[in-house]
């Protein structure tokens, strides 16, 4: 009997939610593929609306494409075996290795994800087969012991690969010591011994004032300090997982500057990929604003962006009671201009159908009726990336579908942009103040994203930095930051070598 040695491996887990894992995965991949290695990121489970299409024809989270993008490499579907997808009526679509397995309620899910395990498991010796590192991140809070009998995104996991695990608590929200040591009070001591470590992030101020919590956090819980990470004030520039981010941009009104292009998306309660809008964000001149429910959409707004949404007849419906709907119309009267992006396309037009109930509950409902078109939720899903231009300026752009559905309708006479061959994408109105298609990520291209932005301010100076540039520089800064602050040797001499036995 032989043994195949495969990649070393670490885990990173967390006390809770957003306390900054896919980040520091994310630039302890930049880190160490700049050394030399071949590092892969891996999350066994994820839950996110916020997703992007694999080179090998599925979809991940986002964050874990983030981080293939930090170890300069294509994302794939073995990244994120398992991707959850809120819908409406308290569901998920529960996507397995990039393509729709179907939906389920949360107590259906906890029965099904043991049969999952082995999915996720051949998924990550097959990155682990072909890498020096494989960085995995948990999801949630490791201390979920009320979930723990069939997890596969924490502990379970951990425990079914053999992984050593790096616990990471957040300062900036208060109470990290008691998040920490509590955590360690609610594992098992076989889990409290897999631990072998922790990390705590977003630390402001002197640090040396918190040698004593360390000191502290260390003689409860006997695990040693990898580091005390302070903010990084660059986080804004690449893009969040979660949409609980978003309560931390400013609100709409808040740039009174006169030459700022003011943008406002509404947040609704299935936002999916608001990413999107990242590079409209990073220019300048743009303010971008994502407006919480009970709040007007703005009279003073130059653009209006529908996003993309998991439930596209739950979140009309959550326009209508807002009274977005008639914001819209006032904003479109003052000759204001609106955008819809994937179900905020289908959301413009006269008529939803979700005949199926692929997104929640079968319905029918009116749409806003600012485009002429009508779209019936069907599958299969698409899923593809893209390359189109946009006739009007000639500019080329770089996309992604990712939607179940058919639009169609007169205004599908003025499509927004072109496809390779010719193929006709999205719809306009006819004074084009009102246009949207399913095209996710068409902002990311420099040259398209200011033509756009030059017909809202037409004296508008070209020029600008290059968004996806951008992207890079940050992601360079981020692992400087972590070998600054962090003990990364410490890290990496922590991922023990996997392997497994062959006949």
């Amino acid at each position: 009997m032989t043994t195949e040695r495969l990649a070393r491996a670490l885990m990173v887990q967390g006390t809770g939610s957003d306390v900054g894992k896919s980040l520091l995965v994310a630039g302890l991949c930049r880190l160490f593929t700049r050394k030399g290695l071949v590092v892969r990121p891996f999350k066994p489970q994820n839950m996110s609306n916020n997703a992007a299409v694999t080179t090998d024809g599925g979809e991940i989270g986002r964050a874990q494409a983030l981080q293939a993008q930090a170890c300069r490499v294509a994302p794939s579907v073995h990244m994120n075996p398992v991707l959850l997808k809120p819908q409406a009526a308290g569901s998920a679509q529960v996507v397995v290795r990039g393509r729709v397995w179907g939906n389920a309620a949360a107590r259906a899910y906890q029965a099904l994800k043991p049969t999952l395990l082995p999915t996720i498991l051949e998924s990550f010796h097959t990155l682990a087969a072909g890498a020096d590192l494989v960085v995995v991140e948990g999801a949630g809070s490791a201390a979920e012991v009320n979930l723990r009998a069939h997890d596969v995104a924490n502990m379970g996991f951990a425990e079914a690969a053999d992984l050593p695990v790096v616990l990471v608590g957040d300062i900036d929200r208060g109470g990290v010591i008691a998040a920490l040591v509590g955590t360690h009070a609610l594992l098992s001591a076989a889990e409290q011994t897999r631990v072998k470590g922790f990390l705590i992030n977003k630390f402001r101020g002197d640090a040396r004032l918190f040698d004593s919590g360390l000191a502290l956090i260390t003689a409860r819980t006997g695990w040693r300090s990898f580091g005390l990470v302070p903010w990084f004030a660059d986080a804004g520039r690449l893009p969040a997982e979660d949409s609980q981010s978003l309560r931390q941009t400013p609100e709409a009104g808040t740039d009174k500057n006169p030459g700022v292009i003011r943008i406002v998306v509404p947040r609704l309660p299935h936002l999916a990929n608001f990413d999107d809008f990242d590079p409209l964000r990073s220019e300048s001149d743009v303010a971008v604003s994502f407006i919480a429910p009970g709040t007007a959409l703005p009279g003073d707004a130059d653009v209006v962006i529908l996003p993309g949404s998991k439930a596209t007849l739950a979140d009309l419906a959550a326009v209508r009671a807002e009274g977005w709907d008639i914001d819209l119309a006032a904003h479109v009267r003052r000759g204001g201009r609106v955008v819809g992006v994937c179900a905020g396309y289908q959301m413009l037009g006269r008529l939803v159908r979700d005949p199926e109930g692929l997104e929640g509950p079968p319905g029918v409902a009116p749409g806003l009726g600012l485009l002429e078109v009508e779209t019936t939720l069907a599958g299969p899903k698409v899923l593809r990336e893209v390359t189109a231009h946009d006739p009007l300026s000639g500019e080329s752009l770089h996309g992604y579908e990712m939607h179940m559905g058919r639009t169609e309708g007169p205004d599908r006479r003025r499509p927004w942009v072109q496809l390779a061959g010719g193929i006709p994408e999205g719809a306009c109105s006819a004074d084009g103040r009102v246009r949207g298609c399913y095209l996710h990520g068409l902002f990311t291209a420099d040259g398209f994203r200011r033509a756009f932005l030059a017909e809202v301010r037409p004296a508008r100076p070209q020029g600008g930095g290059i968004f996806a540039h951008q992207v890079e520089a940050t992601l360079d800064a981020l692992a400087d930051h972590l070998e600054r602050h962090g003990d990364t040797q410490g890290l990496l001499a922590l991922a023990q070598c996997q392997g497994k036995q062959t006949p």
